[in-house]
């Protein structure tokens, strides 16, 4: 089922907004994440100030805008600012990864009122896995003293290939039984609301663009590194998905021919080689052979490794760790060097469980890709760690979400 489809079935307030001039001025004052003048909006939209007004003047009447204080006065009569109340209804916000899923409730501008995350495992399939979704929804709204009747729309990340044009998963390498599985229809009908489905790491680039530190840059990449990597391609401000939803597809990239069989069913790639599961097979090499006294203590514990347990142990020292995260740092950045040479990207973000190592493998993948690019494409190219971290996939499916909902369907 389309969007298009979706919204008919859905609320009755979808789309929001009733013309195009409405839809532009929710969707400016929602990008700048602050409350913005009239005057602001009239340069923006290039449309006359009577025009502006008499829109906005709907808009608050509606409930989707409210005033909230007064403009910085410029020697003449301080303006009053608009922005979008939280009485204009919630969004709910869910990332769902490999071994994790958090969800959240969201302002329409895409402040966040209430968040849970905890352990998942999507391999379980998708009738448990979204029970659980609902449920941690349903504790959310009670906690914020609400009811299902205020959700206007659901954004939601997933940890796989998703066909846009339907929202179905294709073909997911990692979750068994979620294939063409109707998780827009499932939502759909538990909310009565629109639904907007997205590879996960494209709805934490939206997130990090939107609030976090790649907010105000054009062409950035997002670089989630955990059970899989993956990348989110902003480019000209806007998110690149390609014709079918899977551009940014970096972790299946090739990267030694005789490496590994990969999830996919392929050999070598970088997923296979460098994600969390490959970095601790190769810790608990360490430890079984005796290089890593730390890890192979966890490891007689009857505990089992993680990339934190590794981190850790590098930052005592550990060599055997420190090799681990040498070499997944190395491929990674040798990939993104790769994307670097097409893209010419002004930022790179570094997010996802395995990325809370820390600086040793930030280090690793800037001189990779320092080493490996031309210099004048890292001239001045940061590569920094996600400001908003586990956050950044439920702002990105609130951003996703209320873009969607505010537009106008021709």
């Amino acid at each position: 089922m389309g969007d298009e489809a979706a919204a008919g079935q859905a609320s009755t307030r979808y789309p929001l907004v009733g013309s195009g001039v409405q839809a532009g001025i929710m969707a400016h004052v929602h990008a700048e994440a602050k409350p913005v003048s009239r005057a602001q909006l009239t340069a923006a939209l290039k449309a006359t100030r009577g025009k502006i007004s008499a829109e906005v003047a709907g808009l608050i009447e509606a409930g989707f805008l409210a005033e909230e204080g007064l403009a910085e006065s410029d020697g003449g009569r301080r303006s009053s600012l608009l922005g979008i109340p939280r009485s204009a209804g919630l969004i709910v916000a869910v990332d769902l990864g490999a071994t994790s899923v958090d969800v959240a409730l969201t302002t329409l501008g895409s402040e966040i009122l209430a968040y849970r995350g905890e352990p998942a495992d999507v391999r379980f399939g998708p009738e448990p896995v979204l029970e659980r979704v609902k449920a941690l929804v349903a504790e959310l709204l009670e906690e914020q003293g609400t009811g299902r009747e205020e959700i206007l729309a659901v954004g939601l990340g997933l940890p796989g290939p998703v066909e846009q044009t339907t929202g179905l998963l294709t073909v997911p390498p990692i979750m068994p039984g979620w294939d063409r599985f109707p998780i827009r229809e499932v939502l759909l009908r538990e909310y009565a609301a629109p639904v907007f489905v997205d590879n996960d790491v494209n709805v934490m680039a939206l997130g990090e663009h939107w609030g976090g530190v790649g907010r105000g840059v054009e062409d950035m990449i997002f670089v989630k590194i955990g059970t899989g990597i993956g990348s989110g391609i902003i480019i000209g401000g806007r998110l690149h998905r390609g014709p079918q939803g899977c551009a940014g597809d970096l972790g299946h990239v090739m990267v030694d021919p005789d490496g590994p069989t990969c999830t996919c069913g392929n050999r070598g790639c970088l997923e296979a080689m460098a994600a969390a599961p490959a970095m601790v097979a190769r810790a608990e090499r360490c430890a079984r052979d005796g290089r890593s006294e730390v890890l192979a203590r966890i490891v007689g514990e009857g505990g089992e490794l993680s990339a934190r347990d590794i981190g850790e142990a590098a930052r005592r020292g550990d060599a055997c760790a420190l090799d681990v995260i040498r070499r997944t740092g190395g491929l990674v950045g040798q990939t993104l060097a790769s994307v670097v040479s097409v893209l010419n990207p002004s930022l790179i973000v570094i997010g996802g469980g395995v990325s809370h190592i820390g600086n040793a493998l930030l280090a690793e993948i800037r001189s990779s890709v320092y080493r490996r690019s031309l210099p004048l494409a890292t001239r001045n190219l940061p590569v920094v760690m996600s400001e908003l971290d586990d956050i950044a996939g439920v702002v990105g499916a609130s951003v996703m979400a209320a873009e969607g909902v505010i537009a106008v369907r021709n």
